[in-house]
């Protein structure tokens, strides 16, 4: 019986102990109680975000992908992290910069075509808010240190003035590793690095790898980690061409027999040391258990100056895998899923939103962002939200699109057969002179009146056709402006040509001999009729066939506007993507050699009854290599893209590319490339590409400037075919 007092007495004094529990106020880890004054329990800091952004560095540029590229330091991060192995960005430097700073598709800035050259007047829009904008509003301070690339023709559009309290790098494009000039064609050339807003001189001869990474490591030494996050961009200018590595560091790479393959390893290895020293810098002042290191290229590698894409297929410049599928990686102590490889859909505009809630910052005035806060997938391993990407829309590649493809593989044989005959013109001319002869010899009595009236075609078979060039250009402009009655230059229409051809046979079974000696004399100019004929009979046959299934497509979307879309496993491309080669490593030693267009995809040759190809569809989960186009077999899909790529269009804005500003010239900034448009100037708006908006003074001074004028069709040709081909 003693046994029950016991029991009720522990009872009783565990349930007071458990009621005075719930209404004690709880402690901090520190001990400190909740409440007011000192007691106040911690908010965790935002962490500090340092953003390394690589230029054209390849998919098989890194040591994970490829153990010849001796990166240990890289190698390492991103096995301690999370390697992002779906992860995409733009073809080209200036486009994959706007998304990053702007979190927007490129339609949606009027970025679509080509980079920004050094002279001309473009930049970020005005009217937008930046990444560093954000970050800065949410307490950060923010740093950038390298290449800009987004325009500077007036001081508006510096980094100073778009989110960044420091700026130390470069302006321009693609500038010299050790001398910092930079060009804009052969003729204009200038000094380009800066520090805030005016010229960093006498820095010549320092590497620009090592110079950056210096400046970066004094912004973490001279910054608080306590008191203030920090957003650090650190853009290298590496691997950028000119290939212009340290000698010491070429050596290890002896043993390739490549040079430019050579030098761009090496260039590679000068970024791994620079990520090794900044991440010994986060350590060594207290960034880094609170810090998120984010690694990422701005585009695929150009093969032609040693970078690799292998296995993907294409390169800078294209839309293929090759240009567009970046290597990135993520490390950091806060992840809390790492060591892992991520194969989650991400996009380079996904940093936006997702850095800037990491951050503590707000994105509701964000308007019209693309891109998705990918945090929670990163991190954590969940799925996703996005779910496609839209590479891009170009109206202004359109017109090449059609002809740069297609004109320059068919012409580039007539080409030769143009010159010889320009050199044995005299030669034709006597040949001619005799055929008259010999038919007005040879003429009978009662075919006189049906050589008369065939006189007329056969005589503008004799008249001297134009030049391949000229006829594949007319075709071309026949086809952009819907004339289906005109297949080429100088040919009939279609109504004619069963005409001619019946009066022809007619001729030949009656005037044998005749037409024996006609066709011996001018078996070339038969040659060149039966080419234009064949291509026009195919160019027919294409019009007949794709009839059946073109209204569809058609009504939907342009094929031959140059467009690139991702939806879920289907990637679509049409109009031209570029070239779609793949180059293997064991081939590069030969550049530029028969290996050239081992494996490319091209078009139909002259003699190929196949119309222009500019739809292609491929499953890029199951084939990521993109070998098997699913076009044919999945018009389905590919109606389903076409109306993706419709909508997108629907909300893009007019390109904005406009002509050179001869104001930019460093020759008159003391020999560097310096903002050149006073604040004051109103600034240019043009409505599509060269069209500026409704006022009187700007077409008085268009009219002034005329000179210029035969300036912009060069210009746009030559950066749509560096777009298109050599970039």
């Amino acid at each position: 019986m003693r046994v029950v007092p016991a029991a009720l007495t522990a009872l009783t004094a565990f349930l007071s102990l458990d009621f005075l529990s719930a209404h004690r106020p709880e402690l901090d880890p520190i001990g400190r109680r909740e409440g007011g004054g000192t007691g106040q329990k911690k908010k965790k800091p935002p962490p500090h975000i340092i953003f390394i952004l690589i230029d054209d560095q390849g998919f098989n540029d890194i040591g994970y992908h490829n153990p010849t590229i001796k990166t240990p330091t890289l190698d390492k991060l991103a096995a301690e992290g999370v390697i992002l192995e779906n992860y995409y960005v733009q073809p080209i430097c200036t486009p994959s910069r706007s998304q990053l700073m702007t979190g927007r598709y490129q339609i949606h800035t009027g970025l679509q075509h080509s980079i920004i050259r050094p002279s001309q007047p473009s930049c970020l829009p005005s009217g937008m808010d930046t990444l560093p904008e954000r970050l800065r509003e949410a307490g950060y301070a923010t740093h950038l240190v390298g290449k800009w690339h987004l325009g500077f023709y007036r001081k508006a559009c510096l980094p100073t003035r778009k989110g960044f309290d420091t700026f130390f790098g470069s302006l321009t494009g693609s500038v010299d590793y050790y001398s910092y000039g930079s060009c804009d064609g052969a003729a204009l050339c200038g000094y380009d690095l800066h520090d805030n807003e005016s010229v960093a001189w006498g820095h010549e001869g320092k590497y620009s790898t090592m110079l950056f990474t210096q400046r970066a490591r004094k912004i973490l030494e001279s910054h608080d980690p306590t008191e203030r996050p920090l957003f650090l961009l650190l853009s290298l200018q590496a691997v950028h061409t000119p290939l212009q590595p340290p000698k010491s560091y070429i050596y290890p790479y002896r043993g390739m027999t490549n040079v430019a393959r050579r030098k761009f390893a090496a260039m590679v290895s000068t970024v791994d040391e620079a990520v090794r020293n900044v991440t010994y810098a986060l350590r060594k002042y207290g960034y880094y258990k609170n810090s998120v290191i984010i690694y990422s290229t701005d585009n695929g590698a150009q093969p032609l100056i040693g970078g690799s894409n292998w296995p993907l297929r294409g390169r800078k410049g294209t839309y293929w895998e090759g240009g567009v599928r970046g290597v990135a990686f993520v490390h950091s102590p806060l992840l809390k899923r790492r060591r892992r490889v991520s194969r989650d859909l991400l996009h380079i505009t996904d940093w936006f939103p997702t850095l800037v809630g990491l951050g503590g910052g707000n994105t509701s005035q964000s308007r019209g962002l693309d891109g998705f806060d990918v945090w929670a997938t990163i991190s954590e391993g969940k799925e996703s939200p996005r779910r496609e990407i839209l590479h891009n829309i170009n109206p202004l590649h359109k017109p090449v699109a059609a002809s740069m493809m297609w004109d320059d593989v068919e012409t580039s044989q007539p080409a030769v057969k143009t010159s010889k005959e320009a050199t044995n013109k005299k030669l034709k001319k006597k040949k001619k002179k005799k055929r008259k002869k010999v038919l007005k010899l040879k003429q009978h009595k009662k075919s006189t009146f049906r050589l008369k009236t065939v006189r007329k075609p056969a005589g503008k078979s004799k008249e001297p056709e134009p030049p391949p060039k000229a006829r594949a250009q007319s075709e071309h402009w026949s086809r952009l402006r819907h004339e289906p009655k005109i297949q080429s230059s100088g040919s009939l229409s279609s109504r004619q040509k069963p005409k001619t051809k019946s009066k022809r046979t007619t001729l030949q079974n009656q005037n044998l001999s005749q037409s024996r000696q006609t066709q011996t004399k001018s078996k070339p100019k038969l040659k060149q009729q039966l080419k234009t004929k064949s291509r026009q009979t195919f160019v027919q046959n294409h019009n007949t066939s794709r009839s059946r299934t073109r209204p569809a497509w058609s009504s939907v979307w342009d094929t031959s506007v140059q467009a690139a879309i991702r939806v879920g496993d289907w990637k679509l491309l049409t109009g031209d993507p570029g070239h779609g080669d793949w180059v293997p490593l064991q081939i590069l030693p030969t550049l530029l050699g028969h290996w050239w267009h081992l494996e490319r995809s091209l078009p139909a040759h002259r003699n190929s009854s196949h119309p222009p190809k500019t739809v292609w569809l491929f499953n890029i989960t199951a084939d990521p290599y993109e070998r098997r186009d699913l076009a044919a077999q999945r018009p389905d899909v590919v109606q389903q893209l076409l109306a993706r790529l419709a909508y997108y269009n629907r909300t893009a804005v007019p390109v904005y590319f406009p002509p050179d500003d001869p104001r930019a010239d460093p020759s008159r900034h003391a020999g560097a490339w310096v903002p050149w448009a006073d604040e004051d100037e109103e600034e240019e708006k043009y409505r599509g590409v060269y069209k500026k908006g409704k006022s009187g003074k700007k077409k008085k001074k268009k009219k002034k400037s005329c000179g210029l004028c035969k300036l912009k069709t060069f210009f746009l040709k030559l950066n749509t075919g560096m777009m298109s081909n050599r970039i």
